[in-house]
């Protein structure tokens, strides 16, 4: 199969050469025709508008540029009528080129055929040049469209989705549908006017010879009804076993430090070989079935080639139609089943296209499941603080019968600066997340500043947030631009001071170029409590009037949590803080500890009044001491 690109440049003309283009249109008919003639027969009108309608979703995009469109259909049109008049010149040049007196008439002809593939050249050209970069600037439209929605999805739906499978969708998808806008579409326009244009100059050639064509057509159709679909469903399997090693590299790959920390290189070597195996051997029963298809129709081609040039040799010998006339409807029938073999061929990739529009328009119809509502309650100003959670119960959507939270109830007041603690899995992380609005309640509400978060837009509740997480994100950009993601306008000396207020200024400027150093991605070039350091830094120049500080010191050693504890006790000031810690020091300073276990608060006080409860909290404090 020739790539698109390659397709793109060529030109029928060549057919001139008679025999080398019979064989270069009948080599590939087979592995071309299948997709395209098998379903036609087989399938419902319905079915078959089922398997291109997710392409039809694409008009809006192509109607954007509706101009160059328009231009690149005149060109095609220009393209395929100029083709067409080849062979009529090749007729005449057989018929009356080869007489005493036919030099003159060879050179007039010989003149015009070059100003034909002049003319063919500039408008092939053009199309290229202009369905190219439509089809790359819809790609980049759609790209933006499917980014920008994932973004807006809720955490919900990542819990349950691959990463590795929705890249392969922006990437990989976004690719086959430039190839079908970008270059199959054209291409399917211009075999579609050479096949009908091909098929009508045969019947003005030689109405006798397009009845024997016309009637071999149900003997190339019958056995691609037949293995067409077998086909299908063997292509789809080897594409999708080669998604799923795609998918399990890609999840390798992002945890090899773990996995050469563990020495499991071997293992991980073993599970992808096997993945890569299954995909070699479904493509290769793919390529079987292609390669049996292919057999039977190069021989029923050939066959009937050989049939019609017999019967018309005998009709030039009785005189029926001249040798030129003879020629000229062999031409055309070569364009025809070139046409046809490279419309099937398009039509293989346009269906794959298909596919691929399909699983990304799958995105863009999914709904988050956290949404403004139809008339979002404007927070109050000025921005204070005040949290409640009122008889709040929660269960993960992957996990609906497991309550992380059982019927919490807690009011924070404006600037308290309250910690959490409790044993892993008690849900203090939870808490969080639904005060981001990252879920909703199964049941009670949560109210930001006296109005409920489900009331107000998500995105106005966590404007008022700044989030510490416990693992630190830092993504493959600079330093400045790390920090500076937590508000996007601040002014690189808002940014330096946020730095300096998270003491991660001294080890910025270490390193190679200071704030503009690329920290890699995850931030591998930095260490743990670093890392730490920029989220802080970025929470801090967030200037938010909630902080959730999730852990926000459990990376860093003693002389810098002393360092950091400082500038968060400055940030907390005249602020609501939620801190969630495991070491007690961190919580001493506050104004409140929350306890809790398996969901639920057990516990509230001081730190003085929870040691002498002797409860959960004093057992907590009493083993870390101890490990002290």
């Amino acid at each position: 199969m020739k790539p698109a690109k390659q397709r793109e440049t060529e030109t029928p003309a060549a057919a001139i050469a008679l025999s080398l283009e019979a064989i270069a249109a009948t080599e590939n008919v087979g592995a071309r025709l299948g997709p395209l003639v098998a379903d036609a027969p087989a399938q419902h009108d319905a079915e078959r508008r089922g398997r291109l309608r997710p392409l039809l979703a694409l008009a809006p995009y192509v109607a954007r540029y509706r101009v160059r469109a328009l231009l690149a259909l005149v060109a095609l049109i220009i393209a395929a009528l100029t083709t067409l008049l080849v062979p009529i010149a090749v007729r005449r040049l057989i018929d009356f080129g080869f007489s005493p007196e036919g030099v003159a008439l060879i050179n007039s002809y010989f003149s015009v055929m070059v100003a034909i593939v002049a003319v063919l050249a500039l408008a092939s050209a053009a199309r290229y040049y202009l369905v190219m970069t439509i089809g790359e600037r819809i790609v980049a439209d759609l790209r933006r469209d499917v980014f920008a929605h994932l973004t807006a999805l809720s955490p919900s739906f990542f819990d349950s989705a691959r990463s590795g499978e929705l890249i392969s969708r922006l990437t990989a998808d976004t690719t086959q549908i430039k190839s079908a806008v970008g270059s199959s579409v054209s291409i399917a326009l211009r075999n579609a006017m050479m096949f009908v244009g091909a098929i009508a100059m045969m019947v003005i050639s030689s109405p006798r010879l397009s009845g024997f064509v016309l009637a071999a057509i149900p003997l190339i159709v019958i056995p691609l009804v037949a293995f067409g679909r077998w086909v299908r469903r063997l292509s789809r399997n080897a594409q999708d076993t080669l998604a799923n090693a795609s998918a399990y590299a890609a999840e390798l790959i992002g945890a090899i430090r773990v996995v050469q920390a563990y020495t499991n290189e071997s293992l991980a070597k073993a599970r992808f070989g096997g993945e890569v195996e299954q995909a070699y051997d479904a493509a290769r029963s793919s390529t079987k079935a292609r390669a049996l298809l292919t057999a039977i129709i190069i021989f029923i081609v050939f066959s009937s080639v050989v049939i019609i040039l017999w019967i018309g040799s005998h009709d030039v010998v009785s005189g029926h139609i001249t040798p030129g006339r003879l020629g000229q409807f062999v031409l055309y029938a070569v364009f025809a089943a070139s046409s046809l073999g490279q419309l099937s061929e398009v039509w293989s990739e346009v269906s794959a296209a298909s596919g691929a529009a399909e699983r990304l328009f799958e995105i863009l119809r999914i709904k988050p499941a956290i949404a403004p509502p139809a008339a979002p309650r404007a927070l109050p100003e000025p921005a204070r603080g005040d949290v409640v959670l009122d008889n709040v119960c929660f269960a993960y959507p992957t996990r609906l019968d497991a309550l992380v939270l059982d019927h919490v109830s807690l009011t924070v007041r404006a600037g308290e600066k309250v910690a959490i603690v409790g044993p892993s899995g008690a849900g203090k992380s939870t808490l969080f997340h639904l005060l981001l609005r990252f879920y909703d309640p199964t049941s009670g509400t949560i109210s930001l500043d006296g109005v409920p978060i489900s009331a107000a837009d998500p995105r106005e509740v966590r404007e008022r947030i700044a989030l510490v997480p416990q693992d630190s994100v830092v993504f493959a950009a600079t330093a400045r631009d790390n920090i500076r993601f937590g508000r996007e306008d601040a002014a690189d000396a808002d940014v330096e001071r946020a730095a300096a207020q998270a003491h991660a200024t001294e080890f910025i400027k270490r390193l190679p170029q200071g704030f503009e150093s690329q920290l890699g991605e995850r931030g591998v070039t930095l260490s743990g409590g670093q890392r730490q350091r920029i989220a802080i830094a970025r929470a801090i120049l967030r200037d938010a009037p909630l902080l959730l500080l999730d852990e926000a010191t459990s990376s860093l050693d003693a002389e810098s949590e002393v360092l950091v504890q400082t500038a968060l006790q400055e940030l907390m000031r005249h602020r609501t803080t939620l801190v969630i810690a495991h070491r007690l020091a961190t919580v001493l300073s506050c104004d409140r500890i929350v306890v809790m276990e398996q969901g639920k608060i057990v516990e509230q006080g001081t730190h003085a009044q929870l040691v002498a409860k002797g409860g959960l909290y004093a057992r907590l404090a009493k083993l870390q001491f101890e490990a002290a």
